[in-house]
């Protein structure tokens, strides 16, 4: 697809309803159009998007800028956030934004999916500003069921770990018309102040001063457009993806609190759904801390996809003889086990032991030692054969129960 397609306001979508039979048709040719673009560019396998895409909406002066790096953080994303207005920075679509206006879905649809299948996003992306119309939400549904398909098709090759269980969050910031209105105005304000200052002493970056940011009338059109086409495809997406409504009214301690709560990891929304089954013996620790948490949840899921066999066999092993013993020391939070276990003397079963545990919440160590036990005394020569014995010493260590005295 070419980038440089002509680009043209985007028509208000229907407030109220579902889409058209035209809007749906629309949308279907649009992203069939940049999806058979992408597979003549770079091969149906090398179709690798995020595994989890958080797409954050919200009201002109919710806060998305301000808020990103938190969200980024909480993630323990590395990777900067993909900002859509950023991606459509040619002449026109520029006249358009600064006009309160939004660009063509087409577009929008092509730069995106493009740029979503570079490797710094393979673990996870942000998503600034999309959808914001519904022909746009209906090419994010055509996406996602586009990654789920070559899941399917790639499950049982050896590629299945670059096509795992796609996780889709919907993050809205919302504020109302007034305190929109109010922040832009005020970051107008700020941005010509900063800019002011960094042309006279030549220090620092000019930041981007939008028009919408000077004028109410614009500022309030701003608003009402998110309010007419934006918030309504947003919320169309609520009953599909994991849905997020942040308010964002008040200071940005509070939000970000807000934010923390939405986001709290669950571990059923993001492995894949055989590596849930497989765990679903081992039980939760009280307080779930998760070290790494995209490296780990691609590590437990490689573990179920490409070493199945031996996967089942750890886990066997942890529910049967480890965590028996760890729950008889549910008040102290640490128990010590010692195992002679076969399976062990693999390097990559104690890997997923450790993995296992640090997913379930509890902190694993494990030691090897070898001990020369006698196990023969030639009576001719007076020499003692012995064998070696290898103990596997597990230590557990976890939140403990808090007992009353007094």
């Amino acid at each position: 697809m070419s980038t440089n397609a002509p680009v043209t306001p985007s028509t208000p979508t229907p407030v109220a309803g579902k889409l058209t039979d035209l809007e749906i048709k629309d949308a279907f040719l649009i992203f069939e159009s940049v999806w058979q673009d992408l597979e003549a560019d770079f091969g149906r396998e090398n179709l690798r998007f995020p595994k989890e895409i958080i797409l954050l909406g919200g009201a002109p002066g919710a806060g998305k800028g301000t808020n990103t790096k938190f969200i980024t953080k909480t993630r323990g994303l590395t990777c900067d956030p993909v900002v859509i207005s950023a991606l459509l920075d040619s002449p026109e679509a520029q006249t358009l934004k600064n006009a309160g206006n939004m660009v063509g879905d087409r577009e929008v649809v092509g730069l995106l999916l493009r740029q979503l299948l570079r490797s710094e996003y393979r673990d996870g992306v942000i998503l600034d500003g999309f959808p914001r119309t519904k022909v746009q939400v209906e090419c994010l549904k055509l996406l996602v069921d586009k990654m789920h398909s070559l899941r399917r098709e790639f499950y049982n090759s050896t590629l299945s770990i670059h096509f795992r269980q796609p996780t889709i969050h919907i993050m809205v910031l919302f504020v109302d018309e007034k305190e929109s209105i109010a922040r832009q105005l005020k970051r107008g304000r700020e941005t010509k102040l900063h800019n002011e200052e960094v042309e006279r002493t030549g220090i620092g970056e000019l930041l981007e001063d939008r028009p919408t940011d000077h004028d109410e009338s614009l500022a309030r059109r701003r608003y009402r457009v998110f309010k007419e086409q934006t918030w309504d495809a947003l919320q169309s997406l609520k009953e599909i993806f994991h849905y997020h409504f942040i308010n964002a009214q008040g200071p940005i301690d509070e939000v970000e609190q807000n934010i923390l709560r939405e986001l709290e990891y669950q571990s059923t929304l993001e492995l894949d759904p055989r590596t849930v089954d497989r765990l679903r013996g081992v039980p939760v620790a009280g307080e779930i801390i998760v070290h790494a948490r995209q490296e780990l949840v691609k590590r437990l899921d490689s573990y179920e996809l490409e070493h199945g066999e031996l996967f089942a066999q750890v886990v066997g092993f942890i529910e049967k003889k480890v965590i028996p013993i760890v729950i008889r020391h549910a008040i102290s939070g640490v128990a010590q086990i010692n195992a002679e276990e076969k399976v062990l003397e693999d390097p990559m079963a104690l890997a997923m032991l450790i993995d296992v545990f640090s997913e379930r919440g509890y902190h694993a160590v494990v030691d090897l030692h070898k001990i020369e036990v006698p196990e023969k005394f030639d009576l001719e020569t007076g020499m003692i054969k012995c064998r070696m014995k290898k103990v596997f010493r597990i230590q557990i260590r976890f939140q403990g129960s808090e007992i009353r005295r007094g």
